[in-house]
């Protein structure tokens, strides 16, 4: 078997910089095909968590079929969430790709960070029992400097994908009614929240299956519609 020379490093998926997922097949087991590269594309990992770890939460948040506890996500928060976006945030930055290394390490810090709110041996939920009030203010907080730095992260989209950017712009949507619903205690602001996170986790799984399905592994391509300039 011999490698191929890879080429040069693409953003046709319209959210990476690193190296394409393929072009060094080689076919002696057509079965289980071999990939010769040094690097793959750790998006479609990267979003895929995001995106499984969302809409888990996201219809906990609009109670689906009457669920109101969130506790349920911790250990996909820890796990997918947390772990393999920090894992596909530190393989973008090998890759060279700050806008995807800064994304996915700092939305798996969110998860890990979030996971840890509800885990009860940290006493952070414990710390606020009896004062329901200032706990939803701390967590309005919590999910407003989300906010922000989601819409920082949106702005950076504008020359990538119309895909990627509509999971920034969702994303950024999601969090200031979720911090809204915690300021005001209005139930319908939080489940309205909920419901745009769900909107948020399809349009990642898009993005990411983008990713995957190259021309090379697939014979399905999604179009993301890239915004970048023609030069």
């Amino acid at each position: 078997m011999s490698a191929h020379n890879l080429e040069k490093p693409t953003n046709g998926a319209g959210y990476a910089e690193g190296q394409p997922l393929a072009h060094t097949l080689t076919n002696g087991q057509p079965g289980f095909p071999v990939y010769h590269r040094k690097f793959g594309n750790p998006a479609p990992l990267g979003l895929f968590s995001f995106a499984s770890t969302t809409l888990i939460l996201s219809l906990y948040n609009v109670s689906a079929r009457g669920i109101t506890a969130p506790n349920m996500v911790v250990g996909m928060a820890l796990g997918v969430g947390g772990l393999c976006q920090l894992l596909a945030g530190m393989w973008e930055f090998a890759t060279g790709n700050t806008f995807g290394a800064t994304a996915f390490s700092s939305y798996g810090g969110f998860w890990l960070s979030f996971a840890l709110i509800f885990w009860p041996s940290s006493g952070i939920l414990a710390a606020y029992e009896g004062q329901p009030e200032e706990l939803s203010s701390a967590l309005g907080i919590y999910l407003i400097t989300w906010f922000v730095f989601t819409f920082i992260m949106f702005l950076a989209t504008h020359k990538a994908s119309v895909a990627l950017s509509a999971v920034f712009f969702f994303l950024f949507i999601t969090f200031i009614l979720l911090a809204a619903g915690e300021f005001t205690g209005h139930a319908v602001i939080h489940k309205a929240g909920g419901a745009f996170g769900i909107v948020t986790a399809m349009v990642a799984y898009y993005t990411g299956a983008a990713g995957l399905y190259t021309a090379e592994t697939s014979y399905i391509t999604l179009p993301v519609i890239s915004l970048a300039r023609a030069e």
